[in-house]
């Protein structure tokens, strides 16, 4: 049994891909299985996923589009390891990711965690930092989210039929954070910067109409 299960949602993301699976594979941790679900991807996304060499990939198909939270949850239904690590198919990890986050959680006996990282632009410029800090009760995260789910490892067990991605367009990670701070499950940050975001014009993250 691997000790991480990486949960990969797919959706055209063609010119990013390769570059996030390789950010796993080349991980100073090396016990991982990578999850990575295609939400009928209409590009070539699955195409370059099945150019990679990795035995660890494995791609769970997806019979219609159902978004995002669907995606995590069929990834987080199908992880055969303890600890659930979530990543996007447009960012990208820090090579010490993995280790210096399980050290964190193993030293401190944490359920969740989290990490500060680094916003990129479409062409790989860093542009801007968000600092990781815990959070411990609801209205300590209601109003503002600078949680980056591409950094977010948490133990699998925390999670049940009524605890897991809700069904909605956008800010579904925001919403399932605040379902952990209801169950009082911490969400504990670790300022290091282990993770690369990349910011898109076009992404739902960054649409007001999306969030309103």
């Amino acid at each position: 049994m691997p000790r991480f299960s990486v949960v990969i949602p797919l959706y055209n993301k063609e010119n990013f891909i390769e570059a996030t699976l390789k950010s796993v594979s080349e991980q100073s941790f090396q016990d991982f299985e990578i999850l990575v679900v295609n939400d009928c991807a209409t590009d070539t996304s699955l195409e370059v996923v099945k150019s990679v060499t990795d035995p660890r990939i494995r791609v769970i198909q997806h019979k219609k589009n159902k978004g995002l939270s669907a995606s995590r949850n069929t990834g987080i239904r199908n992880a055969s390891a303890p600890y659930i690590a979530f990543l996007d198919a447009d960012d990208y990890w820090n090579k010490n990711k993995l280790r210096t986050q399980l050290k964190f959680m193993n030293k401190n006996n944490y359920l969740v965690s989290h990490t500060s990282y680094q916003i990129i632009n479409k062409k790989g410029k860093i542009i801007s930092n968000r600092k990781a800090r815990s959070f411990f009760e609801v209205n300590d995260l209601l109003y503002s989210c600078d949680i980056g789910l591409s950094t977010v490892m948490l133990k699998k067990n925390i999670l049940s039929k009524n605890l897991k991605f809700p069904n909605i367009k956008t800010k579904e990670d925001f919403v399932f954070w605040l379902f952990l701070l209801k169950k009082k499950i911490p969400i504990n940050g670790l300022n290091k910067n282990l993770m690369y975001w990349r910011k898109l014009d076009n992404s739902l993250s960054s649409s007001s109409i999306q969030k309103i």
